[in-house]
């Protein structure tokens, strides 16, 4: 077993990923800034507060704890905003991860798993989508994430870096029995959403867009869950220490659901039905993203084991019993 440190380690997959490393026999480093994450997820291993842009902090951290690999969650990820702020997004993300690729180098650590995103992949040409899809992201959110994997990719040639990066499609879901789950502000997920409206913490849900050709006319959309992905971030890690090839993989499930679809699921499972109105699409919303996730289970042996009733009933485990108490 290996010690692995997790930047990010106390935002929401970070925390995840932290438990499900902890549960493999893994020794868990978090470092986090706290700008996002919280302290209060932080419990399978100590917290080494800091920036990702702060070489010599990182190089302290590093000396200390002597990290086999870098699972590498830190990261701004709001899309609306990106377009807003590109700056910021390119000074936290790319710089951030170029300062930490070079403190790896210099410490001698070569496995670095990243948390990256299907958003690289831009506007779908066709369904599902696999690891060969044209790149051509549309937001400086997107567009940073790629600059890390072109980043990771180089270094690999120059330095002999291991990278996996590992493309995230709809993150959902939440492990309310360990305390974690999901907790962003702004929030700007249709699952925490839906769940507020019900919880009384925001007036209905907007349906954006109901004439797109997909099956009912809503979006689609791949959610799969945090613990099934933390379980692929695991066999990432020791993959790489273990001494195998790189790889750039999909996270998915496979199976869209679309925005109608997820309300029958939250009525289903919660008993409640989602006070929701239909709106006009929004600028650059695509109209289907479906993973194809063959390579991920032929080269990591993962399959995600939850469905999206599974994902919804965490969720709200978590939001309307776990996260009043835990925050409260």
């Amino acid at each position: 077993m290996a010690t692995i440190l997790v930047t990010g380690g106390a935002g929401y997959v970070g925390s995840h990923c932290c438990l499900a490393l902890k549960r493999a026999g893994h020794d868990v480093v978090v470092y986090d800034n706290l700008h996002n994450g919280h302290q209060r997820f932080v419990k399978w291993g100590p917290l080494e507060q800091g920036d990702i842009r702060d070489k010599t902090r990182l190089m302290e951290v590093f000396a200390r704890h002597k990290p086999a690999a870098v699972l590498h969650c830190a990261a701004l990820i709001e899309v609306g905003e990106s377009v807003k702020f590109p700056e910021r997004f390119y000074d936290a993300n790319v710089v951030g991860a170029l300062t930490l690729l070079d403190a790896m180098r210099e410490s001698g650590v070569n496995a670095f798993v990243f948390s990256s995103t299907c958003a690289t992949y831009g506007d779908p040409q066709r369904l599902p989508m696999d690891e060969t899809h044209p790149q051509w992201p549309l937001s400086p959110y997107g567009w940073s994430k790629l600059m890390i994997e072109r980043a990771s990719r180089d270094m690999a040639t120059a330095h002999g870096l291991k990278f996996a990066h590992l493309r995230y499609f709809n993150a959902a879901g939440a492990c309310p029995d360990e305390g974690i789950g999901e907790r962003h502000d702004p929030e700007t997920h249709a699952i925490p959403l839906a769940l507020f409206t019900l919880l009384g913490r925001r007036e209905g849900f907007k349906i954006f867009g109901t004439d797109y050709e997909t099956r009912d006319g809503s979006c689609l959309r791949d959610y799969v869950h945090t613990l099934d992905l933390a379980d692929a971030h695991v066999r990432a890690i020791e993959r790489l220490i273990g001494g195998g090839e790189s790889l750039a993989a999909n996270l998915g499930t496979g199976d869209g659901v679309t925005v109608l679809e997820l309300l029958a699921s939250i009525e289903r499972v919660t008993g409640k039905a989602v006070p929701a109105a239909r709106a006009e699409r929004r600028p650059g919303d695509a109209p289907a993203l479906v993973a194809d996730n063959s390579f991920a289970k032929r080269e990591l042996d993962w399959s995600p084991s939850r469905g999206i009733d599974a994902v919804i009933a965490d969720a709200w485990t978590w939001h309307a019993e776990v996260e009043p108490k835990v925050f409260g």
